[in-house]
C-alpha cells in the first residue's frame, strides 16, 4: 500500500518541510531522520510517498516540521499528532491531503478544554447521516475531515457540494459529519464523479430543523479529481470559516464570597452551581474564582489570605458543605449546627475564625460518625491511591501542625522536620491515625463536592476558571517535602506599582528553576494536572514571575530593596565607567541627613535620632546596629506594640519612617556575585537621588533606564520561553496570564507565541503613554475587565479622586464638557460595562460587584465594603461577602434579563 503525504505551503528561501512520525521511514519521532518532502513549484505543494504493509490494517502517526537551514531551527506544526488509519486490503493508495497547522493562531485556543469540555461539550456521539452512495472497494473514496470545536452541542457539521454524493448543492441533502472524534469531524463519501473536480463547503447543521443554519464564508473549496481508483483521500481541511470570532462574557467572584441559604457563613463548593445557574440566565459563559487551596497555617483570620496555601494540591476545608456529607445522627449537634448557620449567615462578612471553628467541629463529628464506612469505601480507597503523592504528606503535615501548634516545621522536633515518617504515620494502626485520617476525610469530600460542581458547570456550558498563585507558602507541605525546589532564604514579591508604592513582599520563597528543570518540571506538571481536574481555564497569577521574579533579601520587609531574578547585574567597574565614580557608602548604604530626619519625624526628630541613629561623620547619619535592617526594625517595634498596644498607631508611624530611611540607597548589592549591583527600583523618588548633582542624576537615569527597559529583554524572553512551555502544555486548559505591572517588552510576544491570553484592565493600561486603556484596543487573545480583586470596585474607584474621574468621564465615556456625577450612578456603571462588552477581546470578565453596580436596588449601600483585597496592606483580612444570597439574585428576573440583553446585543451569547 502506498501512503502519499501532500501539503500546500509556500516556503521562503532556505526553508524546507519534512514529516516525522511513528514509522521507521518517518524517523520514529526523531526529527533528524524525518522524511524530506519534495516541492512542486507549479502546484505550490510539498509531497512524498512511503510504502505500508497491505496485509493488515494499521495507523500512522505523524506531524510536519518546517526546517530553517540558515539557523538550523525546527518549527513543529501546531496541535496534537496526526493519525491516519489505513487498510491495504480495501485501498491500494492512501493520500493525505493536509494543510499546515500554523502555531500562534487565535483559533488554536478554541481547541482548549474551555471550549471542548464546557462551551461546546458534545452531549453524546452523533451518528453521521448515511452517505449518498455506499463506499465500495473499487471506488475512490474521500474522507472529509475538519477540526472544528466551535459547534454548539445541539448542532452538527455537514459538507455540501457540487457532486451528487455531496447533495449537488441541495442543502437538504448535505452530508452530516460524525463527531465521534470531536473536535475533529469526519465523513467518508464515494463521489459519483470522482474523475471531475468538485466544489464544496462546510456548514453547521441543525438536526432538529433538518437544515443548515450557518454556511461557511469565502470561496468554494476545490477538490481535484481523484488520481486513480482504490484510493482513499483524506481531505484534512483548514478550519471552518466562521463569519466572526467567538467572544464570551464571564463573572468573577471568590468562592468564599458567595452567599447562599445553605452555607455556613462562607461560600462553599455547591454554591458554584447557583452562580452557574445565574450565569446561564444572564448569558455568561464563564465563572472565575480565586485560589481554593488550603491555607490553614495558624488557625486565625490571617489564614484568610488565599495566596498562601499550605499545599498547592489540597482544597480548603472552609469550602466543605457539611450537609452534603451525611446528616448528623446526634440531634443536639444538628440543632447546634442549625443555630450556628443562622448566626454566621446573618453576618455581612466572612468571620473566618468562627466559621473555621464550626467547620472543624462538625467535620470531626461526621468523621467519627462515618469512620468505618468511609475507610472501607472503594471510592475513597481509589481517591487515596490516585492522590497519594500529595495527600498522605499533606494529611500528616496537618496533624503535626496541630500537634505542635505551628506550621513552621523548623520548630518541630528533629524527627519530624522532614517527611521521613509519613509512611509510618498514615497506617491505620498508628497512634493518632484519626488526626491524619480526618484530613483524608475532608479532602475526599471536598474533591467530591467540587467535581460535582465542575460537572454541573460543564453540562450547562459554563467554563470554570481557576487561579494559580505564583508562589508557595514558606511553611507548607511543598516546602517540607521538596525544599530543594525553592530558594528558602529569599522572598518573592512585586516591585512598586499602582497597588503599592513600596512594592509587595509576599514572603514566599523563590523557585529553584535550575533544579526544577532537572526532572522536566515534574512538580509543575503535577500541579497543573491537579488544577485541570477541576478547571477548564486558568488564570496564572503574576505571570511575569516566569520571566523574572522580584526577589527580596531576607532582611527586608518592604519590596524596594529587591531586584529581579534572574538578572544581569552591573559590575562595579561598569558603574564606575558610566557614572564616572563609585563610592559604596554613597551608593549602597542608606543616605540619611538631619534634614531628612526632620522632614520625616518633625518635632520627634531628636528623640528618634537618639534612640535609633548615630553620627557617621561629615554630616552623615547611620542607623544603629540593632535597627540596620527592616526586619530588625519590625522585631523591635513588634515588641513595643506588644508591650504598649494603646500606642500602636504611633509606633507604626515611627516604623514606617525608619523603613523609608533604610530604603535610601541607589544600588542594591547582588546576593550571589560580589562587586555586582542592581539599581534600586524607583530610584528617582529617593532623597538620595534628588541630592545628587544634575550631571550624576542624568548619568544614573541613563543607567537605570537601560537596566530596566533594555538590558534584559532578550534574556528575559529566553527565560519565559524556557519555563512557560512545560506549564502551558502540561494540560489542555485555556491559559490566561495576569500580566500587569512592570511588564518586559518581550512578554506579550511570548504569551502570543504560546497561545496565552493577556489581561487588560482599563485603569492599568499597558501603554505608559495613556492614563486609561480602551477595551476597543485589546487584542483578540485577551481578557478585558474594569478591575480585579486587588483593586477597588468601579464604584469605590469613582469616588477616590474626582479629578481622575472627570477625565475618565470625558475621555473614555465621551461626555465632553459635562460634569461627572459624584457617585458612580447605575447608568455610568452600565456605560462602562457595555464598553467592555463590545471589545474585540475573546473574554470580557467582570467582578460581580461591578455588574450589580448597574442595578440601583441591587447595589450594596457602601461601595468601599466591596473591595476584596488591599495589596498595600500585607496583613489584609480577606473577608468580603456578597450581600445578597445567590438564590435571591436568581430571582431578580428584570436585572437578569437586562444583562442577558446586553450580552446578546454585543454578540457574546451566540456561538456563530
Amino acid at each position: 500500500m502506498i501512503l502519499r503525504f501532500s501539503l500546500p505551503y509556500r516556503t521562503a528561501w532556505g526553508q524546507r518541510l519534512v514529516v516525522c512520525g511513528s514509522e521507521p521511514s518517518l524517523g520514529q519521532w526523531n526529527p533528524d531522520h524525518a522524511l524530506p518532502l519534495q516541492y512542486n513549484p507549479d502546484l505550490g505543494r510539498w509531497s512524498q510517498e512511503i510504502s505500508l504493509p497491505d496485509d493488515a490494517p494499521g495507523t500512522v502517526e505523524y506531524k510536519y516540521i518546517l526546517l530553517e537551514e540558515q539557523n538550523g531551527s525546527q518549527q513543529w506544526e501546531w496541535g496534537p499528532r496526526r493519525t491516519a488509519p489505513y487498510d491495504g486490503r480495501q485501498f491500494s493508495r492512501l493520500v493525505l491531503e493536509d494543510f499546515w497547522r500554523a502555531p500562534a493562531q487565535p483559533e488554536n485556543e478554541l481547541f482548549t478544554a474551555a471550549f471542548t469540555e464546557a462551551l461546546f461539550r458534545r452531549p453524546a456521539p452523533a451518528k453521521a447521516k448515511a452517505p449518498a452512495k455506499a463506499a465500495r472497494v473499487a471506488d475512490s473514496v474521500v474522507r472529509f475531515q475538519l477540526a472544528a470545536p466551535r459547534v454548539e452541542p445541539g448542532h452538527q457539521l455537514c459538507v455540501l457540494g457540487s457532486d451528487a454524493a455531496l447533495g449537488a448543492w441541495d442543502a437538504r441533502k448535505a452530508v452530516v459529519l460524525s463527531d465521534t472524534g470531536y473536535p475533529t469531524w469526519t465523513a467518508e463519501v464515494a463521489l459519483e464523479q470522482p474523475d471531475r473536480a468538485a466544489q464544496y463547503k462546510y456548514g453547521i447543521w441543525d438536526p432538529a430543523e433538518k437544515k443548515i443554519v450557518v454556511l461557511e464564508t469565502g470561496d468554494d473549496r476545490i477538490l481535484p479529481p481523484a488520481p486513480d481508483r482504490r484510493t482513499l483521500r483524506v481531505r484534512a481541511d483548514e478550519g471552518f470559516r466562521y463569519p466572526g470570532s467567538w467572544r464570551g462574557t464571564g463573572v468573577a467572584l471568590p468562592v468564599f464570597s458567595m452567599r447562599s441559604q445553605r452555607g455556613l457563613g462562607v461560600g462553599e463548593f455547591p454554591d458554584l452551581k447557583l452562580l452557574v445557574d445565574w450565569a446561564v440566565v444572564t448569558g455568561m459563559k464563564l465563572v472565575q474564582i480565586l485560589p481554593i487551596n488550603d491555607t490553614v497555617a495558624t488557625h486565625t483570620w490571617v489564614d484568610s489570605y488565599p495566596y498562601a496555601a499550605i499545599s498547592v494540591f489540597a482544597l480548603h476545608p472552609q469550602y466543605l458543605n457539611l450537609d452534603a456529607i451525611a446528616p448528623l445522627q446526634d440531634a443536639g449537634a444538628q440543632r447546634e449546627l442549625e443555630q450556628l448557620r443562622e448566626q454566621l449567615n446573618a453576618k455581612d462578612f466572612v468571620d473566618y475564625e468562627p466559621v473555621m471553628q464550626a467547620k472543624w467541629k462538625f467535620a470531626r463529628l461526621l468523621y467519627q460518625q462515618q469512620k468505618q464506612q468511609f475507610l472501607a469505601d472503594p471510592a475513597f480507597r481509589a481517591f487515596r491511591e490516585a492522590q497519594k503523592p500529595w495527600l498522605e504528606p499533606y494529611a500528616v503535615f496537618c496533624a503535626l501542625r496541630d500537634q505542635f501548634g505551628t506550621a513552621d516545621f523548623q520548630q518541630w522536633p528533629d524527627e519530624y522536620r522532614t517527611p521521613a515518617k509519613v509512611a509510618e504515620l498514615v497506617q491505620e494502626d498508628a497512634p493518632g491515625f484519626d488526626e491524619v485520617a480526618l484530613h483524608f476525610f475532608t479532602q475526599f469530600h471536598l474533591d467530591k463536592q467540587l467535581l460535582d460542581a465542575v460537572q454541573y458547570a460543564r453540562q450547562h456550558g459554563v467554563v470554570l476558571k481557576g487561579d494559580l498563585p505564583i508562589g508557595i507558602y514558606r511553611h507548607s507541605v511543598d516546602a517540607w517535602t521538596q525544599p530543594e525546589l525553592y530558594h528558602m532564604h529569599q522572598q518573592a514579591g512585586a516591585p512598586p506599582d499602582d497597588f503599592s508604592t513600596t512594592g509587595q513582599n509576599w514572603r514566599f520563597p523563590t523557585y529553584n528553576w535550575e533544579r526544577m528543570a532537572e526532572d522536566g518540571y515534574a512538580w509543575w506538571k503535577q500541579r497543573m494536572g491537579t488544577l485541570a481536574r477541576y478547571f477548564d481555564a486558568l488564570r496564572i497569577d503574576h505571570i511575569l514571575g516566569f520571566f523574572r521574579i522580584w526577589e527580596i533579601p531576607a532582611h527586608s520587609v518592604e519590596g524596594l530593596l529587591g531586584h529581579f531574578s534572574p538578572a544581569l547585574p552591573l559590575h562595579q567597574h561598569e558603574i564606575e565607567q558610566r557614572l564616572g565614580w563609585f563610592n559604596y557608602g554613597r551608593l549602597c548604604e542608606p543616605y540619611i541627613r538631619w534634614h531628612s530626619v526632620q522632614q520625616l519625624f518633625h518635632g520627634q526628630a531628636q528623640a528618634v535620632f537618639d534612640e535609633f541613629m548615630e553620627d557617621a561623620g561629615y554630616g552623615a547619619i547611620r542607623l544603629k546596629e540593632h535597627v540596620r535592617t527592616q526586619r530588625q526594625m519590625e522585631a523591635v517595634f513588634g515588641q513595643k506594640i506588644a508591650a504598649d498596644p494603646t500606642n500602636t498607631d504611633h509606633y507604626t508611624w515611627l516604623r514606617t519612617g525608619l523603613y523609608s530611611l533604610a530604603n535610601e540607597v541607589l544600588f542594591v548589592p547582588d546576593d550571589l556575585r560580589p562587586d555586582h549591583y542592581h539599581p534600586r527600583i524607583t530610584v528617582e523618588k529617593s532623597v538620595s537621588f534628588r541630592e545628587l548633582n544634575e550631571q550624576d542624576q542624568h548619568r544614573l537615569r541613563d543607567i537605570y533606564n537601560d537596566f530596566f527597559f533594555r538590558r534584559h529583554e532578550n534574556f528575559w524572553r529566553e527565560q519565559g520561553l524556557t519555563k512557560l512551555p512545560p506549564v502551558r502544555y502540561a494540560t489542555n486548559m485555556l491559559i490566561c496570564g495576569e500580566d500587569l505591572g512592570m511588564v518586559p517588552a518581550s512578554v506579550p510576544g511570548v504569551m502570543k507565541e504560546l497561545g496565552m491570553l493577556g489581561l487588560n484592565i482599563q485603569r492599568m493600561p499597558s501603554n505608559p503613554e495613556v492614563e486609561f486603556g480602551h477595551p476597543d484596543a485589546a487584542p483578540y487573545l485577551s481578557v478585558v475587565s474594569p478591575g480585579s480583586h486587588d483593586m477597588s470596585t468601579l464604584r469605590g474607584w469613582w469616588e477616590e479622586d474626582h479629578a481622575t474621574t472627570q477625565r475618565f468621564f470625558e475621555t473614555m465615556l465621551g461626555h465632553w464638557g459635562e460634569q461627572a456625577p459624584y457617585h458612580c450612578e447605575p447608568w455610568v456603571a452600565r456605560e462602562i460595562v457595555v464598553q467592555h462588552l463590545y471589545s474585540p477581546a475573546m473574554w470580557a470578565i467582570f467582578p460581580l460587584q461591578d455588574l450589580l453596580a448597574m442595578g440601583a436596588e441591587l447595589r450594596r449601600s457602601d461601595p468601599h465594603e466591596e473591595q476584596i483585597n488591599v495589596p498595600a496592606n500585607p496583613t489584609h483580612f480577606w473577608k468580603y461577602r456578597l450581600h445578597l444570597p445567590l438564590e435571591t439574585l436568581l430571582q431578580k428576573t428584570g436585572f437578569c434579563q437586562d444583562l442577558l440583553g446586553l450580552n446578546e446585543a454585543s454578540n457574546r451569547v451566540k456561538s456563530y
